[in-house]
């Protein structure tokens, strides 16, 4: 193991439990500093202080001849200079090559939506009368009544499922907790799901304690994201709604939200938002939508 290898594991360890950013975070923070030390490994470069600020830039360089997504390269050059901060602050390095470098900000990107009405097709169409039909249209129901990522909706357990009192609780990034509530066709869908499908899920499970998740797969275990984003595309593609992603149905409950008259404050904690400025690119989305029905519109437009 060289020195730049065992600076990365300090470094991952710090964010884990100094930090405390979530594991999915940690993961692409490993795999970025992976490829990263590979680079620098190919060009004999081994001990923190041999890294020079051509060594990054380069790394920056090669990511983008490998046409990686701005936001890729912006979370590995993120990723770096966290690393080399690290390393300095823990006297594990003397120099910071990154110091001069900048993330570049990104453009206004903003996030996919599907109207109503197309959200309505989606949830009203036929589903399967089998257990996994339920449970599938229980999983876009959840997803789109309650905003939740497809990683917290995989998270959660049965346990964490308040039908009476209309709410789950949440474990989003940063292992933060959450209320978020539960009403309407998504409450009653789930208690269907949970009352007469999960136990012939569970059933397929070879040990009565292998999981306690909400959403199961036909082995019994716990629901994967990709088997939730495959769950999303399959049943899009029905009403008619390509490449539908699970975060496009929480970019919708936002915005459908926002456009009912939803606080953006209540929002922002719903969606579990640290900052209540992520919160709000959806009111730049419903500006967005109102020019579209504008132009359409208005006879001089």
């Amino acid at each position: 193991m060289t020195e730049l290898e065992r600076c990365r594991g300090e470094y991952l360890n710090h964010l884990a439990v100094e930090r405390n950013l979530a594991a999915n975070t940690i993961a692409a923070y490993e795999r970025d500093l992976r490829a990263y030390l590979a680079f620098l490994g190919e060009r004999g470069t081994r001990r923190p202080d041999d890294v020079m600020c051509r060594d990054v830039e380069d790394f920056v360089a090669a990511k983008r001849a490998d046409h990686a997504a701005d936001a890729s390269v912006n979370r590995a050059l993120s990723a770096v200079k966290g690393f080399h901060r690290f390393m300095v602050r823990e006297g594990l390095s003397s120099v910071n090559p990154t110091a001069t470098l900048r993330v570049p900000k990104m453009g206004d990107h903003l996030p996919d939506v599907i109207s109503i009405e197309a959200a309505e097709r989606l949830l009203d169409q036929v589903f399967p009368a089998t257990a996994a039909g339920m449970r599938d249209r229980a999983v876009l129901e959840v997803l789109y009544g309650c905003g939740l990522r497809a990683s917290e909706l995989c998270g959660l357990d049965v346990n964490e499922v308040y039908l009476d009192e209309g709410f789950v609780r949440v474990m989003g990034k940063g292992s933060k907790e959450r209320l978020v509530p539960l009403v309407g066709t998504a409450r009653r869908v789930l208690g269907t799901y949970l009352a007469e499908a999960r136990s012939e899920l569970f059933s397929h499970a070879r040990s009565a304690s292998a999981s306690a998740a909400v959403f199961l797969n036909m082995r019994g275990t716990r629901l994967s994201r990709q088997s939730v984003h495959a769950i999303c595309e399959r049943y899009g593609r029905v009403v008619g709604i390509e490449g539908l992603h699970p975060h496009t149905l929480r970019h919708s409950f936002a915005t459908h939200m926002l456009a009912g008259g939803a606080d953006l404050r209540a929002l922002q904690e719903i969606l579990g938002h640290a900052d209540i400025a992520t919160t709000q690119i959806y009111t730049h989305v419903d500006r967005t939508q109102l020019r579209e029905v504008y132009l359409a519109a208005h006879p001089r437009a």
